[in-house]
């Protein structure tokens, strides 16, 4: 609870994830150790953004002019997001402290290339952001913890933290974004968090794959609720490498790309059944991950946009039974606002220099205090 006289400020998250399913942006009060929603929105990404980052999340050639010129695009895009939720939240520009911009990532390196140094690149011109805001804008969050030897990724377990934790109970959060990831929250003060896989990342790409692109995504699981599983093709789903992997553990779309969704389409079943056993890899690499928690957590709060897929929600409960499945919707913070949230608090520790970053998650050699300050019209304020 905020203290008497305890400053108050308003921050800004923006995140763009590997579903590109929209920008999400969210305006957060903070106040000592209490974050407070006042508004979020998403601003859906156009065509002809999309089409170019998935173009630029493979190698090829010419490269950087490609991303140079995406970098500004994407900057601009941000922007207009950022505008449009400050205006939702009926405060002016000049009321925001600082944004946290994620970016969108174009490349997750966290083991190299052929024993080459690790890396993550994500693009979204801070620059650009801040100059057509005014507002001092934090971003490249995952850089410091890559260089301190860690994974860069999962980053949002330390606000998980700060927003879940229950003295009482072991808590898992489940972010499903296009990959999901876990954080445990251990009732004696632990935190764990890694990549567990596919979240909505394959099953988008299988529906847009199946239906020439008419639909983006499997509304509702419905779809893959009409299927069964082929166990044969889920075994083999199974085997990729990233599964055998130990925590710490990062992944992305260089994984779970194209290559994977064609490995499913060439098997001869129905539309309904490879939808179903997208999904239920998506599950059941959430589910094998337990034998890597020091508990089974009592409740499991699920949040990102595979939290509104009901079919996979309801395998994800049969699986855990007897623990309690719920969204983070139902304790107070709407799933697909969580990680624009965690944004904005990642940006306000690094603006007070403290860590956001947690080694025990990401495998560092140390906590850090990632993200890159492109100041704003407010910096003299800011730094007072």
């Amino acid at each position: 609870m905020a203290k008497i006289g305890q400053k108050t400020s308003y921050f800004m998250g923006l995140m763009s994830g590997t579903s590109l399913d929209g920008i999400d942006a969210a305006v957060v009060k903070i106040a000592g150790d209490d974050v407070e929603l006042v508004a979020f929105t998403t601003c859906m990404l156009e065509d002809k953004l999309k089409e170019p980052i998935l173009r630029l999340n493979q190698p090829g050639f010419d490269e950087i002019d490609a991303m140079g010129m995406l970098d500004r695009e994407l900057g601009f895009a941000f922007a207009d997001a950022a505008l449009q939720v400050i205006e939702k939240a009926g405060l002016e520009p000049a009321q925001i402290t600082a944004i946290g911009s994620h970016g969108q990532t174009i490349r997750h390196r966290p083991q190299g290339i052929d024993n080459s140094l690790p890396f993550t690149l994500q693009i979204g011109d801070a620059a650009t952001i801040a100059e057509k805001t005014g507002i001092t804008v934090v971003s490249d969050f995952r850089k410091r913890d890559i260089a301190a030897c860690g994974q860069g990724a999962p980053l949002v377990p330390f606000v998980h933290q700060r927003l879940f934790a229950q003295k009482d109970k072991n808590i898992g959060v489940l972010n499903i974004g296009g990959i999901a990831n876990i954080t445990y929250l251990g009732a004696d003060g632990t935190v764990l968090g890694f990549d567990t896989g596919p979240g909505n990342m394959v099953m988008d790409a299988l529906m847009q794959t199946m239906t020439d692109a008419r639909f983006c995504y499997d509304k509702d699981g419905e779809l893959a609720a009409m299927g069964q599983v082929n166990q044969p093709l889920l075994d083999d789903l199974l085997k990729h490498s990233f599964f055998k992997k130990a925590p710490p553990r990062s992944t992305g779309r260089e994984d779970f790309g194209d290559d994977v969704v064609h490995q499913i389409m060439a098997v001869d079943i129905s539309d309904a059944d490879k939808m179903a056993t997208a999904c239920e890899l998506t599950a059941q690499s959430i589910v094998d991950v337990l034998q890597y928690l020091p508990e089974p957590p009592e409740t499991w709060l699920l949040c990102g946009g595979g939290a509104l897929n009901h079919h996979l929600k309801q395998r994800l409960a049969d699986l855990l039974n007897p623990a309690h499945v719920q969204t983070t919707t139902d304790v107070g913070l709407p799933v697909e606002a969580v990680e624009a949230v965690a944004f904005a608090v990642l940006a306000e520790r690094t603006l007070k220099g403290e860590t956001n970053t947690l080694s025990a998650v990401t495998g560092a050699l140390r906590d850090v205090s990632g993200g890159q300050i492109t100041p704003g019209n407010n910096w003299k304020e800011v730094i007072r």
